[in-house]
């Protein structure tokens, strides 16, 4: 047996579902989806067709400020996959999530920081959902503990920040969001200012690199990714500011970048890299949250290989990116 068809009768026995090769897309409905940890969503696609993230951008104008807020983040920084096979110091590479039915009960949590600006569920987050930082050797966990629950059957989308499992089957967290995934109101109950489980106020989960999709070389939304400093400003589709700083060449969270038109994609990058580098050209990615510059999120899979996605990825930097034009800035 070879090792991809391995990797393909392991996926379904742990009911992940194979990639979807070829599959068209099903924008705004997750009917599709498998179930289970890291489950392909077999061509569908978080979000109607005309929603911000899913929309083309590469025809958009450059926002006048473009190279001042490009040289904050960094010129020739490289962008760097902050996702992998295995793990990282002890930890698993990336940002996990669970896909499940209907028939997954629904669990109270109980918010401890940010409960004023978050969803009050219940959430059907199973007693066992993955966490981001989970360390396969039991040590303490790291990073920002995200838990993210797809409902495949109801279309909708829950994001813990900084989850901690309870005794009785519930979970606290700092705060938490719904989001509805076969819409483009997407947060009904989000006002202007709200964080979610993102510092952006924006979901987490449609801006991750999956596996199940850039293996198919092709991905059809914008992606997620960070910087170390950030303006006390955000734009729309975002909510929310994570900064004092109100320095206007510091880009504010929601801001969206995409490759350059005369940037030229290797033709010996493999598939899943290629993949990633036409999605940023076509729709971009958002500020999302501060962290390590040029950092792109996605999830954990074995089957990435992390050799060729860091020395592929690296060469891509901050010079070949342009914002792309802001409108409806909020700056307090």
């Amino acid at each position: 047996m070879t090792p991809q068809l391995s990797l393909t009768l392991a996926a379904v026995l742990l009911g992940l579902g194979a990639p979807a090769l070829g599959a068209e897309p099903q924008y705004g409905s997750m009917a599709g989806a498998a179930t289970g940890v890291g489950a392909s969503l077999r061509g569908a696609v978080p979000f109607p067709k005309t929603n911000d993230w899913n929309t083309d951008v590469s025809d958009e104008p450059v926002d006048p400020d473009s190279d001042r807020l490009i040289a904050s983040i960094g010129l020739d920084t490289g962008l760097h996959p902050d996702f992998g096979a295995g793990t990282y110091r002890g930890a698993r590479i990336g940002i996990p999530y669970v896909v499940v039915s209907r028939r997954q009960p629904e669990v109270r949590i109980k918010f401890t920081a940010y409960g004023d600006e978050s969803d009050k569920g219940p959430y059907p987050v199973p007693r066992k959902a993955p966490i981001e930082g989970f360390r396969p050797d039991g040590g303490t966990f790291g990073g920002d503990r995200h838990v993210l629950v797809v409902d495949r059957d109801n279309d909708r989308l829950y994001e813990l920040y900084r989850a901690f499992p309870r005794t009785d089957g519930g979970w606290n967290a700092d705060s938490g969001a719904i989001f509805h995934l076969d819409d483009n109101d997407v947060r009904p109950t989000a006002k202007p200012g709200w964080t979610s489980a993102d510092a952006a106020g924006l979901p987490i989960f449609p801006g991750l690199v999956r596996y199940d999709e850039a293996s198919t070389g092709r991905i059809r939304h914008a992606l997620r990714f960070t910087v170390s400093r950030s303006r006390r400003a955000y734009v729309p589709p975002a909510t929310h500011f994570a900064s004092s700083d109100r320095d206007p060449d510091l880009p504010p969270m929601g801001m969206r970048v995409r490759l350059k038109a005369s940037y030229r994609i290797p033709a010996n990058f493999s598939k899943p890299t290629k993949a990633i580098l036409r999605a940023l050209k076509t729709h971009g990615m958002f500020v999302a949250d501060n962290g390590s510059d040029w950092f792109l999120s996605g999830t954990p899979d074995d089957r990435w290989n992390n050799g060729r996605l860091n020395d592929e990825l690296r060469q891509v930097v901050g010079r070949n990116f342009e914002v792309v034009r802001m409108r409806g800035l909020v700056t307090d």
